[in-house]
């Protein structure tokens, strides 16, 4: 059985949510964790929760979004992470991939996060995109856990995250012929492992360009497993423990 640790489910990506949980379950997904980044998703995320007794939820304010956020949108995350199957705060984080403009409001919004994950004593999802120093640095200041998702740099800066207490989250993209990921994994090992799709997005070979499911997460756990030498049962029940110890998983 699999966790999808990080997904996104919505009715203005997928035309029949029905099949697409139907699929997911039949591929041996035990679990699916939404990420609802945007306000305008949290509604149909939290009925999308009470619906399927298999789907979960983090939710936060994506990085991209910074603009749209004011203070009494915070006050209302600080609400809604106490809510039944919320296991995390997610996804945030910096993204200077299109403009560093915002720098200031990104880092600002990244802290107030991470203080209510902090309070709740809830795990993190981060995104970070062209702004490692950063996010490393404004880690730092935070006594918090979790997951870097769709984790794509060095073997040195995830052996730095590794040492903060992050699992990195492997999806899709570590079977792609021109990724490097392999490198990485094969020295981190299975125990600081997740598995994630980001579905719709970064579908795995021999699906990529195509649209992305949690159906798919055992393709990814096959890669994994071959670049280790494992089997994949052994991935699968080693990815599962690691993604229920840090969510709270029952």
């Amino acid at each position: 059985m699999f966790i999808d640790t990080h997904c996104h489910l919505s009715s203005s990506d997928y035309d029949d949510i029905d099949l697409v949980i139907n699929e997911n379950r039949k591929a041996g997904m035990e679990k699916i964790i939404v990420s609802a980044c945007d306000k305008k998703d949290f509604e149909e995320a939290f009925l999308l929760s009470e619906k399927y007794k298999d789907v979960f939820l983090t939710i936060g304010y994506h990085p991209e979004y910074v603009d749209d956020i004011v203070p009494a949108d915070i006050a209302e995350l600080d609400v809604l992470l106490k809510k039944e199957k919320v296991v995390g705060v997610g996804e945030i984080g910096l993204d200077y991939h299109y403009t560093k403009d915002n720098r200031e409001a990104q880092i600002a919004l990244f802290e107030q996060q991470l203080a209510l994950a902090e309070k709740n004593n809830m795990p993190v999802v981060i995104h970070s995109r062209d702004a490692t120093e950063d996010t490393i640095n404004t880690l730092k200041k935070y006594k918090v856990k979790g997951v870097i998702h769709c984790f794509s740099g060095s073997l040195e800066v995830a052996e730095i995250y590794i040492r903060m207490g992050f699992k990195l989250g492997f999806g899709g993209v570590v079977t792609f012929s021109n990724s490097n990921l392999y490198k990485v994994v094969e020295k981190i090992g299975l125990p600081n492992i997740v598995l994630e799709t980001d579905s719709p997005y970064l579908a795995p070979v021999p699906y990529r360009g195509k649209q992305n499911s949690s159906k798919y997460v055992p393709v990814i756990a096959q890669k994994i497993a071959d670049i280790l030498g494992l089997s994949l049962e052994e991935v699968a029940s080693v990815t599962t423990s690691n993604a229920c110890e840090l969510f709270d998983l029952k």
